[in-house]
């Protein structure tokens, strides 16, 4: 008499059945966790199914492995097989092309959900045409010659660059005297001398000292003209 089916033997004669493979109880028992089976009632059930001739089973040391009784199943024949080959291929194909039907949906999904909405376009819009307006007054006001910088701000900002340079002016011709000094009867080479030390030159670092010099000489032409 069959187990019933949704009794252990029933639950785990099922699975076995739908399995085909060979499987020890703790396989069965971690597949089965979803019915509230314990591993004691799998492994009951399973012996009893393989006593009943119901399952096949094999002995390997102390460990049992089941199989679901082959001669219940329809072994097809070579037609059988390569009929079953070529749905398997075609279906294989299906497969592939709706994966790709998905994939090229899924790409415009993404392209729609980059694009701005209505409203995104015109807040945009009306924040672009807030910073035209800006700049165009900024502009109106150059041409009419209206003073951005008050004459008193450029004044300052002109002396600190200018101190600023003269430090930098009195710092290359101090460092020039001792360099003169150190290196007057020195047999090394001063080039590979120099890299030894880490010493740097404005010229090394791309800076050039009269280029920010001759910023000031218009500024202090203009003062003198005044």
């Amino acid at each position: 008499m069959a187990p019933k089916s949704d009794s252990a033997e029933g639950i785990v004669l099922n699975f076995v059945n739908e399995q085909n493979r060979p499987l020890n109880s703790q396989n069965v028992a971690d597949f089965l966790q979803k019915f509230n089976l314990k591993k004691a009632s799998v492994q009951k059930a399973l012996d009893s199914l393989a006593d009943s001739g119901r399952i096949s089973f094999k002995e390997y040391g102390k460990q049992k492995i089941y199989l679901a009784r082959q001669d219940q199943f329809d072994i097809p024949n070579s037609e059988e097989l390569s009929r079953m080959k070529q749905e398997n291929t075609k279906l294989q194909k299906q497969l592939e092309e709706q994966k790709r039907a998905i994939s090229e949906v899924e790409g415009e999904i993404r392209t729609l959900q980059s694009n701005l909405t209505l409203e995104q376009i015109r807040a945009k819009e009306a924040k672009l045409k807030m910073e035209v307006e800006e700049m165009e007054d900024k502009l109106n006001n150059l041409r009419g010659g209206v003073t951005l910088v008050k004459f008193e701000d450029r004044k300052a900002v002109q002396e600190i660059c200018s101190d600023r340079i003269s430090q930098w002016r009195r710092r290359k011709r101090i460092f020039k005297d001792l360099w003169d000094a150190i290196t007057e009867n020195s047999p090394k080479d001063l080039k590979q001398f120099k890299e030894e030390l880490g010493i740097e030159y404005d010229e090394d670092v791309g800076v050039s000292f009269q280029s920010f010099s001759d910023l000031i000489q218009p500024s202090k032409k203009r003062a003198r003209c005044q």
